[in-house]
């Protein structure tokens, strides 16, 4: 039977009307399984139908509920169909189906407010239709009243909706948090039989999806009858676990296989899509110039004009203003306007109804408007710079063309090689049909605590009764009991410190066993709730009539002065004053304006995207080792679809980087990079495809290794793709240690102790505070200043996490945890949010069973795979350096790739032998002998310097000795001895290191009389004897600084010492970052490891760079110009023809 035959007359008129094709898949897939009541998670293409396909059969329900000898459903094994009778009463329920009560009836709950607005305006389409058909029929019309409660909504609205609810309620999951807490709101939700969940995706991944999944739970608690639960989204994977997220866990929800009840209807994600890569004239670099942007600019605004409206994505609000206001100034102020979170409601609104209506040409967006919406005639959607995201970018794309049979149009504007890079990966991803895959929080207890209050507010409950409740909610069905009784415990004890008891809301009667809350519980839930964490921005309003503008961050707030010029929304402010969390101004009349900034952090790049990176490059090596730069262009041609020029730029920088580090970087090989800075520091970068949060944990925990080792804190950086450590000139050590540093035992123990002093956990310290209401969001109906919460939150810190708060110099050794949830959960969101502690454990694990290559290189500049972490942004710093202080700014590096591929593991020769000739002692007189004599300690005899050497034995400053030539000895000047004999020379003051590396020859050669007086183990140390270890360490310190590259083979020779005692004198000189160990002269024999000292070994760099530059030899300007009027086809013999020349 057709599937529209069962639906009421109006109803079925308006839809064959409306749409002649008839129902799309998932419209015929889920409407039987909605009208049966059931649990329904739908899952479909954008613009697929999905939203109607919820709505419809409510829509429909309303109207049969108006037939009086109508029913409507399907009997659990028949047909969807229509017969006699409206309802059914089922005894299991409350109240009666026929008499309702005044109330809502459908919940609509999105992410987005926008998506609720839209949504809406949207409903009315249908109603309208509906109702005007149903008229013309003859047909009674029902009263379906459409209401929308958000955070924007005005309080009189609010308060019209409590005494005259609508049966249809659009609304966010932060207010269907309030009404559930408010007596009022409570009654209007009593009547409600469908609960739809759209985007369900966008919040199952987080804490905001926890707190929903629990205010469901009490929803269906307090309703008359159990609401049936619809989801809907694009991007679901697994569309499992997603559907467990929607109808919770219990006996009641699940087969007996452990499956929730809940009809998936999956018709996939995948649908035709129009994508290409677009890149500025010129080669992208690390950082994008101004240059490339304005030529992106100048593509998007052509685009623009192409197309009937236009939707523009970045990622930030800042990059959202800039962008609008420079297309503004190419398309018309009256074409283009910002859209983002910082914006106030009108400005919002009325964004939205001109992009509606058809009224803009561009709209610049952020995530604000990237879910689900049907925002107009929208043609094409841009992506500035890369969305880390396979689902983001569906999701965006997906805004054009959402309409059935429309094909999305998007087009990727990448701003840096590796962004470049990552819009391959991202489009080959989509192509193979991969997807996100969703890894919501495990009982969060900070939204626990919260929901706690909120019930016990409501009414009270058995504590058993709320445990029960708590656990239907998928997040918390492994909730343990121990753990529910200690939050419990928080929220009716309180939080002791000096200032007495904080956030005890709820009274416990142990004996009864129920929960009741105090006296400023409510307010304190009602005002302080929600899951989105707390941001510091300060409020903008415009004076004289105190107009809210919108938001900016609180760090641009406090740097901005009276008379400054900014822009918000699209339109240009003078700031009159800043006052305490609001900056006052007036319209700057299109004033030239700086851009305001908010902080926050960056997302990573998932997992599933990350891999596509490291596929991408690992498809490419083997084809870059047998140079074929045609063949990989074709492969991403084929494989990824982006453009011809894309492709070249894309094989071009890895084989440059290929060559430069020996190998690519992918998820089975980690490559260690080192080189040299201009302070004469080290940089340490670790290539690692794996993503932000493996990089960020990865980082972190080599970081706290470094200072427990050299005890010396290290600035760092983490992106997707690398992370940086800027060792200082005491840092020395094989590179192929490093990945030793961090072992499988004890990896969570570092990573706590190397995330306590970081921003990262006071800043979710302080949001779980705010979410667990122990600091509050809004006091005495006022907001609580930022600044105030974070003195709060640190009070508490002192109170729960003394060594936390303490003075490190009181602090000895690991710092430790106390056993409070809110600390636990803290330090759980930073191991599993921030960063990835089972990603970094299953990469060090790789890395001891062999499965993970590392490959390490020191190189004489910086590959360019480094050059982006180095210029990495602030978002990507791990400690408190500020911009300019960084060491990474000390880097000398090029703009563009290398002219030709070289591998820059490899030292120049001609180098080595300068800085070897250069380093090589020439003493001029008896004074500069004796000074060499004072650095190198020992030094074999020299026939040159006899006539010096004889003028300071003679005045007692200096001696020699022999010593038995050891095997292998063959320098031909050295000593003037026996063939089996060495002479050594040795000025006075450094007897005793004589002795100790030669105590027979030394002796008998010591210089009679008192010796020379001065410091203690130098002038005076004649008498005084000294370790062979440390002995070995000042004489070879004094060596190495006028050798350059050697081995310990040749230092033993020189020395008459065993090689052993060279290598653990060389031991200690690397401990003190004094030498460097490595390969460093191609012409040495293989298998020996050789060591340099540092000053030489950064000489040796800094030469072997200077000697490429040189090589390279500028053209002169007639050269030049003849090569442009060839290269552009103005020369009459490369003038084309035809097409060509079009």
């Amino acid at each position: 039977m057709d599937v529209l035959s069962s639906f009421h007359p109006a109803v079925r008129r308006w839809f064959e009307a409306r749409f002649p094709d008839g129902p799309s898949a998932p419209q015929l897939s889920g409407w039987p399984a909605i009208a049966k009541r059931e649990n329904t998670l739908i899952a479909a293409p954008t613009g697929s139908g999905k939203t109607l396909a919820a709505f419809l059969v409510c829509i429909d329900e309303f109207y049969r509920r108006a037939l009086p000898l109508a029913r409507f459903g399907c009997e659990d094994d028949g047909a969807f169909q229509l017969e006699g009778d409206p309802f059914r009463s089922e005894p299991d329920r409350k109240g009666s189906p026929v008499d309702r009560p005044g109330g809502v009836e459908v919940l609509y709950v999105s992410p987005l407010k926008a998506l609720a607005v839209d949504i809406r305006e949207n409903l009315s389409i249908p109603l309208a239709g509906i109702e005007t058909i149903a008229r013309s029929m003859g047909l009674p019309v029902p009263e379906i009243r459409v209401g929308l409660r958000s955070g924007d909504t005005p309080a009189s609205a609010r308060t019209a909706m409590l005494k005259k609810p609508p049966q249809i309620l659009v609304t966010t999951p932060e207010s269907l948090y309030l009404l559930l807490t408010s007596s009022r709101g409570r009654e209007i939700l009593r009547p409600i039989r469908t609960v739809i969940v759209d985007e369900i995706h966008a919040m199952a991944r987080d804490k905001r999806g926890s707190h929903l999944a629990l205010s469901l739970e009490r929803l269906e608690a307090l309703c008359d009858e159990v609401p049936i639960r619809i989801g809907l989204s694009a991007t679901q994977r697994p569309i499992g676990l997603v559907a467990r997220f929607l109808v919770g866990v219990g006996p009641d929800r699940e087969d007996d296989a452990g499956r929730p009840r809940c009809t998936i209807v999956d018709e996939g994600h995948r649908r035709d899509l129009d994508l290409e890569t677009v890149l500025p004239e010129s080669d992208l670099e690390a950082v994008a110039s101004a240059e490339q942007m304005a030529e992106i600019l100048d593509r998007i605004a052509r685009d623009v004009e192409r197309h009937r409206t236009t939707l523009v994505f970045v990622n930030t609000r800042r990059m959202a203003e800039r962008l609008a206001h420079q297309l503004a100034e190419r398309l018309g102020d009256e074409e283009v306007a910002a859209h983002h979170g910082s914006l106030s409601k009108k400005r919002r609104l009325r964004v939205e109804t001109a992009l509606r209506e058809g009224r803009l040409r561009a709209l610049v967006a952020t995530a604000s408007l990237e879910l689900g919406i049907d925002v107009g005639p929208v043609e094409l959607v841009c992506q500035i710079g890369s969305p880390r995201s396979l689902a983001t970018f569906l999701q965006r794309v997906g805004r054009s063309g959402h309409f059935r049979g429309g094909t999305p149009k998007g087009r990727l504007y990448p701003l840096t090689r590796d962004e470049l890079v990552e819009c391959a990966a991202l489009l080959r991803g989509v192509r193979r049909g991969r997807l996100d895959r969703l890894r919501p929080p495990v009982a969060p207890l900070d939204i626990l605590a919260q929901q706690i209050v909120a019930a016990c507010v409501a009414e009270p409950w058995k504590e058993a009764d709320l445990f029960r409740l708590m656990r239907r909610a998928a997040p918390f069905e492994g909730l343990a009991r121990e753990t529910f009784e200690e939050v419990v415990e928080l929220v009716s004890e309180g939080i002791e410190t000096g200032r007495g008891r904080r956030a005890a809301y709820l009274h416990r009667d142990r004996i009864g066993g129920m929960l009741r809350a105090r006296r400023g519980a409510r307010l304190a839930a009602l005002t302080s709730g929600g899951a989105i964490p707390e941001v510091a921005d300060f409020r903008v309003v415009a004076d004289p009539d105190e107009t809210f503008i919108g938001t900016v961050g609180e760090d641009f707030a406090i740097d901005s002065l009276p008379g400054d010029v900014f822009l918000l929304g699209s339109a240009t402010w003078r700031i009159r004053r800043v006052e305490s969390g609001k900056v006052r101004v007036v319209d700057a009349e299109g004033a030239t304006p700086n851009i305001p900034f908010w902080a926050g952090e960056a997302p990573a790049r998932t997992e599933e995207l990350s891999d596509e990176v490291s596929a991408l490059r690992a498809a490419l090596e083997p084809i870059l080792e047998r140079g074929d730069e045609s063949e990989a262009c074709r492969w991403l041609l084929e494989e990824a679809g982006v453009g011809a020029d894309a492709a070249l730029q894309i094989v071009r920088y890895l084989a440059v980087s290929r060559t430069a580090l020996g190998a690519l970087p992918t998820r089975d090989r980690l490559v260690l990079e080192r080189f040299f800075d201009e302070a004469g520091g080290m940089q340490l970068v670790v290539h690692t495809p794996r993503g932000g949060r493996i990089n960020r944990a990865l980082c972190l925990g080599l970081r706290k290794k470094f200072c427990k080792n050299f005890n010396f804190e290290l600035q760092a950086a983490a992106n997707d793709d690398a992370m940086v450590l800027s060792l200082g000139p005491h840092h020395s050590f094989p590179l192929s240690d490093v990945p030793r540093f961090l072992g499988r035992e004890g990896l969570e123990e570092t990573l706590v102790q190397a995330v306590l002093p970081t921003p990262l956990f006071t800043a979710r310290w302080r949001w779980n505070l705010n979410r667990s209401l122990a600091v509050l969001r809004f006091r005495g109906g006022r907001k609580n200043p930022p600044a105030i919460q974070r003195m709060e939150s640190d009070d508490l810190m002192a109170a729960i996490f003394p060594q936390a708060a303490a003075c490190q110099e009181n602090v000895s050794g690991p710092i430790g945890i106390p056993d409070h949830p809110l600390v636990r959960q803290t330090l759980h969101d930073c191991l599993t949010d921030a960063m990835d502690v089972d990603g970094l454990r299953d990469l060090i694990v790789g890395i001891e069973r062999g499965r993970i290559e590392v490959h390490c290189v020191d190189t004489t500049e910086p590959s360019p795979l480094a050059h982006e972490i180095l210029n990495g942004r602030p978002f990507t710093y791990l400690d408190d350096a500020p911009l300019e202080e960084r060491r990474t700014r000390a880097v000398r590096m090029r703009r563009g790739l290398p002219v030709e591929e070289r591998d820059l593991s490899r030292l120049d020769a001609g180098a080595i032998g300068k800085i070897r000739s250069e380093s090589a002692p020439a003493p001029r007189d008896a004074e500069e002998l004796h000074d060499l004599l004072l650095g190198v300690g020992i030094h074999a005899a020299e026939g040159r310097w006899q006539a010096f050497f004889r003028e300071l034995e003679a005045m007692g400053r200096a001696f020699s000795f022999e010593v038995e030539r050891r095997a292998g000895e063959h320098d031909a000047g050295a000593g003037v001895g026996g063939a089996d004999r060495i002479v050594f020379w040795a000025a006075a003051e450094r007897v005793a290191w004589a002795e100790a590396l030669h105590p027979e020859g030394a002796g008998s050669g010591r210089p009679s009389g008192p010796g020379p007086r001065g410091a203690p183990g130098e002038g005076g140390a004649a008498s005084e004897a000294i370790a062979e270890d440390e002995a070995i360490a000042h004489v070879l310190r004094g060596h190495l600084e006028t050798l350059g590259p050697t081995t310990a083979r040749i230092l033993s020779e020189r020395l008459a010492v065993r090689t052993g005692l060279v290598e653990i004198g060389l031991a200690r000189l690397e401990s003190e970052g004094f030498v460097l160990r490595g390969r460093f002269d191609p012409a040495a024999p293989l298998g020996e490891p050789q060591f340099c000292a540092r000053r030489l070994l950064a000489r040796i760099h800094a030469d072997s760079q200077r000697r490429l530059r040189r090589s390279v030899v500028a053209v002169t300007a007639r050269e030049m110009m003849r090569f442009l009027f060839a290269w552009q086809h103005v020369a009459p013999q490369d003038r084309l023809e035809g097409a060509p020349g079009v």
